[in-house]
């Protein structure tokens, strides 16, 4: 059975055979809906055919995926997905909360969120026979294509901001991927990269643009079903069934969009097979040096206004957003919403994070943040159960964790120094 059966544009609608396109609607340049054969799907698979899996990663929803696990022994590229939810009730008294969990996306191989995306994106380029992908990238999007493509041989090229954290360089060239450093914004080097793919034919990752990349972010929204529904088993065992709570929320930082896009999509997926009954509630967070999406909710449009961003959140840092349509729908069709948040506060959501076990970086604690000052605002009530997403590991940039907490002193190897300071 053949899954995939084309695209829709999202802002036009118009629908696209599968052989037809490799990127965005060249009608209008809107992203592309990767569509399913959902009643193919349905006949075929029960929501037990999935949950009865042995495989513990993203390919364990080959089903709802448009494309094939990669052949072969396994690799970092078949272990990409399936992170760990972790339960922060010190946090939750903290700000006021009954339900508070975390889900770690720094447990991905290349220790981030956008391991899925690029693990999508490769196999798909092995359909594709390419024999180079091309991506621009803060760092987080280009380490998981240089990781996932050096796990099974595949060629890749980076091009990343010069402002780029050091660590997460490092990553892209221990991996084995051609970096180049441009002297310019994300964006440019976003821009860069279309046009070298189209010059040279080299098969272009770029975040929003393929539209396999929400493919592979949709995969955190299966994983969330899954353990939802467990929740939903203890609490109708302790005899408080899911009934009688509010529906889930969950918190995810925003930069381009694709991520809340992707996880908007996993949910509509579910929708349409009938495997839920409900949208969870998606808030979206942004920085405030970096809200162009947020702007654009706020204003109810879709029209999404370019910023000058500048933020201490590099991997959320984007000027014009590429995704961004698709992200206000994502919360204003879920009954969410868009908070901003300054970077003194994702520098606070860090250490605290860490206090109970968590190093984020600084993308990923701005989730945090932003339920923290939505507590605060009576956005979201104490009995509202919340899931929020750490996209990536505070590893990625040690110079912002370091500004987070204090610095460590200094003594002569004395016990008479150590009692001046204990």
């Amino acid at each position: 059975m053949s899954k995939f059966t084309g695209y829709r544009c999202s802002l036009c609608g118009t629908e696209y055979l599968p052989g037809q396109i490799k990127y965005a609607c060249p009608k209008d340049g809107g992203n592309l809906d990767v569509e399913l054969d959902y009643e193919g799907i349905r006949k075929k698979y029960q929501p037990e055919d999935i949950t009865s899996r042995r495989d513990f990663s993203l390919w364990r929803y080959e089903p709802l995926l448009p494309v094939n696990p990669p052949k072969g022994e396994s690799t970092p590229l078949h272990l990409a997905g399936w992170t760990p939810v972790f339960g922060l009730s010190t946090l939750a008294e903290k700000i006021g909360l009954n339900h508070l969990w975390l889900k770690d996306e720094s447990r991905n191989p290349t220790a981030s969120f956008k391991d899925r995306a690029s693990a999508i994106v490769v196999a798909r380029a092995q359909d594709q026979e390419a024999e180079i992908i091309v991506t621009a990238s803060t760092g987080n999007a280009g380490a998981a294509l240089a990781g996932m493509s050096a796990a099974i041989g595949q060629k890749a090229i980076i091009f990343a901001p010069k402002s780029a954290p050091p660590a997460k360089v490092a990553q892209l060239l221990v991996f084995g991927a051609r970096v180049i450093l441009v002297d310019g914004t994300y964006d440019e080097a976003f821009d860069l990269t279309i046009k070298a793919a189209d010059a040279f034919g080299w098969y272009c990752r770029n975040t929003g643009y393929n539209p396999f990349t929400a493919e592979g972010k949709k995969t955190a929204a299966f994983e969330i079903w899954e353990w939802w529904m467990e929740i939903h088993r203890a609490w109708h065992e302790q005899g408080s069934p899911l009934e009688n709570h509010p529906p889930l929320t969950v918190f995810v930082s925003v930069g381009d969009g694709n991520i809340i896009s992707g996880i908007h999509k996993g949910f509509k997926d579910l929708l349409k097979l009938g495997w839920i009954r409900q949208m969870p509630r998606l808030i979206g967070v942004q920085a405030e040096g970096s809200a162009a999406i947020s702007h654009a909710f706020h204003a109810n449009t879709e029209e999404i206004k370019p910023v000058s961003a500048s933020t201490l959140a590099d991997s959320i840092s984007v000027d014009l957003p590429r995704d961004g349509v698709r992200a206000v729908r994502a919360a204003r069709e879920t009954n969410g919403m868009y908070i901003t948040v300054p970077d003194s506060e994702i520098l606070k959501a860090i250490a605290e994070l860490g206090q109970v076990g968590v190093f984020a970086e600084p993308a990923g604690a701005t989730a945090y943040a932003g339920l923290a000052k939505a507590v605060a605002n009576g956005e979201v009530k104490s009995d509202d159960p919340v899931l929020v997403l750490n996209t990536g590991s505070g590893l990625k940039d040690v110079k912002s964790a370091m500004q987070a907490v204090r610095e460590a002193p200094i003594i002569e190897p004395t016990l008479e120094a150590l009692k001046r300071i204990v």
